[in-house]
């Protein structure tokens, strides 16, 4: 395992900041310890308390927006208008869970028909480590920390190296809600150093938000130490068009599922699965949607698509878009990097991929989509499920009775039907084959890293 380094490069200009090393030993284990003795007392602090302390994240979160915003596009180069929208969401997901608290936790009582009182008691674990990515630098923390913190189980975060200021504020909005010293504790890690924390004893489980490889790396450690462990991964997901009776607005969605944060989403649509006699018409007008999006400085109001989060990032899509096109594809529009030292990558729709290119057997993490046409509903499922990933699909119709037809063909976690997939606070997230498992968000968030402890007693 290689050493990370963390550091913000603008991926806007090139420009570096000042590095941040990595934790030392001493600072390591000081961050284990606090987490295991703040448990103790996290745990048996009261519900309204630790419900309290949620509402101030969230409230935080809010009167913060601005800055926060400011970092994430200097760290990754998400829009600021974007970047609001994720602190409000945030936000959002610390209220909901402080608001179904009492719901939530309290005990499920089993019917019995022997006499006795049996129920499940839903308590906490113990520390967890989060592993978090760089793409939606406070969502991916806050889904993750929000349920287990209200929980009373105590966090350790590692973030992506390029997101060390996010990681910083978030650690600051936690201390200044009120959150007890080793409540939430920020370790800039590099990879040998996180799976020394896996296979500490005091950390009770881990949840990763990032690649197959980081999922597979930690779910071993996890697994040799026997560690409770969710993952969240890759995505390609379909987008399938059976028929529409508004060809503009399904276009305009089409957009938004596809080209929001760069493309830089798990669940955004990546490939596009339209009916054949739909096919030529939509890729028209979606090609010429993609072409107009504003493409620009994130610091700008207007930009609606900043760059990609570096230069890395770019070129691996640079690389899967050149190998479709060497052998066969069509950019509609688009196809290539944006000349000058940003990491920009020009919005792009392809037709033409077929199996053995990069771009049907890969994710593409970037401004891209993937246009297909099929014959009929048997053939689009087989498209569909023609991945190894399957986290979400979307399912769009005229009539909702046709797309919801589809719902139990398709093996995904997610299926969403005339909208494109999303999240929200309220709704489970997570998916299915190399997509990860585990679920968070919604009610299900707050039982992946609890004790749902059977209580049977004869009165």
């Amino acid at each position: 395992m290689t050493t990370s380094i963390y550091r913000v490069v603008n991926p806007a200009t090139g420009e570096q900041g000042a590095p941040y090393p990595t934790a030392d030993p001493e600072a390591l284990e000081s961050g284990l310890a606090g987490a295991s003795s703040a448990f103790r007392t996290w745990r048996r602090t009261p519900l309204g308390e630790r419900r309290d302390l949620l509402r101030r994240v969230a409230d935080l979160h809010e009167e913060r927006a601005p800055e926060l915003a400011a970092v994430m596009a200097a760290e990754m180069g998400k829009p600021v208008r974007s970047g609001r929208g994720e602190v409000a969401l945030c936000a959002e997901i610390y209220r909901y869970y402080a608001d179904h608290a009492e719901e939530f936790l309290a005990d499920e009582v089993l019917p019995r028909n022997d006499g006795a009182t049996a129920l499940l008691r839903t308590a906490p674990i113990g520390p967890l480590l989060g592993v978090m990515p760089w793409n939606y630098p406070y969502y991916q923390v806050a889904r993750f920390a929000a349920p287990n913190l209200l929980l009373g189980n105590t966090v350790l975060l590692k973030h992506a190296p390029q997101c060390p200021e996010s990681a910083l504020r978030l650690a600051e909005v936690f201390a200044d809600a009120g959150l007890p010293a080793g409540g939430y504790t920020n370790l800039f890690l590099d990879n040998g150093q996180v799976a020394a924390v896996i296979g500490d004893p005091r950390v009770q489980g881990v949840s990763l938000t990032g690649s197959e490889r980081a999922g597979a790396a930690v779910a071993e450690a996890a697994g040799r130490h026997l560690k409770k462990v969710v993952l969240e991964l890759g995505g390609s997901d379909p987008f399938i068009v059976l028929d529409t009776a508004d060809l503009d607005a399904l276009v305009a969605e089409a957009v938004v599922g596809r080209m929001g944060n760069c493309g830089q989403a798990c669940n955004a649509a990546k490939r596009f699965l339209v009916s054949a006699d739909l096919y030529d018409e939509f890729v028209a007008r979606f090609a010429a949607a993609v072409a107009g999006i504003r493409v620009g400085d994130p610091m700008d109001e207007g930009t609606a698509m900043g760059p990609m989060s570096s230069h890395a990032a770019r070129d691996v899509v640079a690389a899967q878009v050149a190998d479709a096109l060497a052998k066969g594809a069509v950019a509609v529009t688009g196809g290539g990097p944006v000349p000058g030292p940003g990491a920009y990558f020009q919005p792009t729709v392809l037709t033409g991929v077929a199996p053995g290119m990069r771009a049907w057997d890969e994710e593409v993490f970037g401004p891209v989509a993937v246009v297909h046409a099929f014959a009929d509903v048997a053939d689009a499922v087989r498209i569909a499920n023609d991945s190894p990933y399957g986290l979400s699909a979307s399912v769009h119709a005229a009539d909702p009775a046709d797309a919801l037809a589809l719902v139990d063909l398709l093996d995904v976690g997610m299926v969403y039907v005339n909208e494109s997939p999303s999240t929200a606070a309220d709704l489970p997230f997570g998916g299915v084959k190399r997509s990860g498992f585990g679920r968070e968000l919604g009610r299900l968030g707050v039982f992946e890293f609890a004790n749902r402890k059977l209580v049977k007693a004869r009165t």
